[in-house]
């Protein structure tokens, strides 16, 4: 597509999906952006959910600083992955330092389609990932728009889904990690217990609907038995993953994405476990005036069918 303009601040932007992800050109994100730029980027961010910026060079300071851009940054509840030199940045990697420790969490293989944070009561919808060393294959990341994904349900699902509540619970995220990512604080732990979260919201800012979803978290429907909720959210999750709402990224060494989660789910493609990945990211607590911010109560798990 032609890269297009932003006249009032003369950004520069390539759209990469109809829908979802936007590239944002000629913008050093270690510089200190005037208002009107962060303006700017917010309007773009709020359309297109997903900004993608390539050929930066930043610190984990400078990431932060970037990030914060939109909100105040959370300190993740696995410290074990945060990086010494700034702990609001997270380390996602499958390097090791000289004790043959992990430097970091999420090393390899696939990450199934998930939105972070949706285990929290009153989850920071906002992230940041950025690359520094990837492998030569695999493991690109994908985002999947819940915006089209609602609006393209049939009538039945939406019929279905009115005024429910999705119970996500971390506990199922965990035993799909990989074994050394399994393990958890009792704080964590503690931080973590099932709530539930409506599955459709409306966007504040453009009106639009959007599902609410995470398929490594989402364990039943409140008020619907265990099977009978499960069986919905499967129908709901084929329906929402159709490629046509798919994007699709293959990183680059400098490339960092910002987006959010209140309206997309996103996956990684597994890589060669002995290839190196090193990827930085950090977590937005964002403005419920002005982003989809689930506000989750907590929950019992979903009982069978008596």
């Amino acid at each position: 597509m032609t890269p297009d303009q932003e006249p009032e601040t003369h950004l520069q932007t390539r759209p990469l999906h109809p829908t979802l992800a936007c590239e944002i050109t000629g913008l050093a994100l270690w510089e200190t952006p005037a208002p009107e730029t962060v303006a700017a980027l917010r309007a773009l961010w709020a359309r297109y959910g997903v900004l993608v910026f390539r050929r930066q060079a930043l610190s984990d300071a400078e990431v932060a600083a970037f990030s914060a851009w939109f909100g105040p940054l959370e300190r993740t509840v696995r410290t074990d992955w945060a990086s010494p030199n700034a702990p609001e940045i997270g380390v996602i990697s499958n390097l090791r330092d000289g004790q043959s420790r992990p430097i970091g969490g999420l090393g390899d293989g696939e990450i199934a389609w998930h939105s972070d944070q949706s285990y929290m009561a009153h989850p920071a919808t906002g992230a940041v990932l950025y690359a520094l060393e990837l492998p030569a294959e695999g493991g690109h990341t994908s985002w999947v728009d819940l915006r089209a994904a609602y609006a393209g349900l049939p009538d039945d699902l939406k019929h279905a889904i009115e005024g429910r509540h999705g119970i996500f619970d971390y506990t199922k995220r965990l035993a799909g990690y990989q074994e050394g990512d399994r393990t958890i604080s009792e704080e964590a732990r503690r931080k973590t217990p099932p709530v539930s979260h409506p599955l459709v919201h409306t966007h504040p800012i453009t009106g639009t609907k959007a599902l609410y979803l995470d398929s490594t978290t989402t364990v039943g429907i409140a008020g619907v038995d265990k099977a009978a909720g499960i069986a919905l959210l499967d129908e709901i999750y084929r329906a929402a993953t159709q490629p046509d709402n798919v994007y699709t990224h293959t990183w680059q060494v400098g490339d960092l994405l910002l987006w959010d989660n209140g309206f997309t789910m996103h996956r990684r493609e597994p890589f060669d476990s002995a290839a190196r990945r090193l990827m930085k990211r950090s977590t937005i607590i964002l403005d419920p005036k002005r982003h989809i911010v689930p506000a989750g109560t907590p929950a019992d798990l979903p009982a069978a069918a008596a």
